[in-house]
């Protein structure tokens, strides 16, 4: 294979992509109460959202170090390509640079093409920017039209994930206590989503889960412009029955190329908590 493509691990990853050889993994890590968990195939979910739900820390995720960026670009591959977590969100995004600095410095005579992509999402917004570069690799494209394809798509995807369980928000001071519990009596469920640079911010919410997973699919199918064209990607939280009711929801009201169905991984779960449904399309 010429290329390799690196994600950091808050990218989910299919069966088949796992398997295809293409893909490599930067790991995170997370620290809940003084603990290391590792965001890699260790990662018990059903044991970190028990850490978590009596924690009264709000836990912390570390990103990969440069150094093992830098050493995951080793390798025969001429081109490589990397996907990292928004870099508003993380601090995933500068690691690979450096690390590619790093890389270029004791390769000086090296000629592998590096490329960073900041996400400016997270999760299967992750993977599906991988898969598109998978896509433009196997057209042929050049290492500079891959670029131009992908941080054009990069720009038209957009990231929406409604919250089930509102702790990590409390935690992490972005919802106050007295909010928070408000919030929890009447069944609040925030509806949230992506900035074009990388942010979170709110866009609406609704009483109950339900109605708040409705209002989502309508903002996926308001905002999802040539769909037919697009893979729709979801990522769930220990909630199955919930993700297949979202994708129904939303085939019912656009037509997409594609839907990659995945579970959360270590930090993606830190982020949407028990319950949490992440859509990207």
């Amino acid at each position: 294979m010429d290329y390799k493509i690196v994600l950091d691990s808050c990218g989910e990853l299919t069966y088949k992509m796992k398997e295809s050889g293409i893909y490599h993994t930067a790991v995170l890590s997370m620290l809940v109460d003084g603990d290391t968990i590792l965001d890699d195939e260790s990662f018990d979910r059903k044991d970190f959202l028990k850490r978590v739900a009596v924690s009264p820390e709000c836990p912390k995720s570390s990103c990969p170090s440069p150094d093992a960026y830098m050493e995951l670009y080793g390798g025969a591959e001429k081109r490589v390509y990397v996907v990292t977590l928004s870099a508003e969100l993380s601090g995933s995004y500068n690691s690979a640079q450096l690390g590619k600095e790093l890389w270029k410095e004791e390769n000086e005579d090296g000629d592998k093409q590096i490329y960073v992509f900041n996400s400016r999402s997270a999760s299967v917004g992750e993977s599906l920017i991988a898969l598109k570069i998978q896509e433009c690799e196997e057209k042929g494209y050049s290492f500079e039209e891959v670029i131009e394809h992908v941080e054009a798509y990069i720009e038209e995807q957009h990231t929406y994930f409604v919250l089930e369980n509102l702790e990590t928000l409390r935690k992490n001071g972005r919802l106050s206590n007295l909010k928070a519990f408000v919030a929890s009596a009447l069944k609040i469920k925030p509806v949230m989503g992506s900035t074009p640079e990388g942010t979170i911010t709110q866009l609406d919410q609704a009483r109950g889960i339900n109605k708040a997973l409705v209002k989502m699919v309508d903002y996926v199918a308001k905002g999802a412009a040539d769909s037919k064209n697009k893979v729709l990607g979801i990522t769930h939280c220990n909630c199955p029955a919930r993700a297949e009711i979202v994708k129904e929801a939303i085939l019912k009201r656009i037509p997409v190329k594609d839907v990659v169905l995945l579970d959360t991984a270590g930090v993606s779960t830190m982020y949407a908590n028990d319950g949490g449904i992440i859509v990207v399309i």
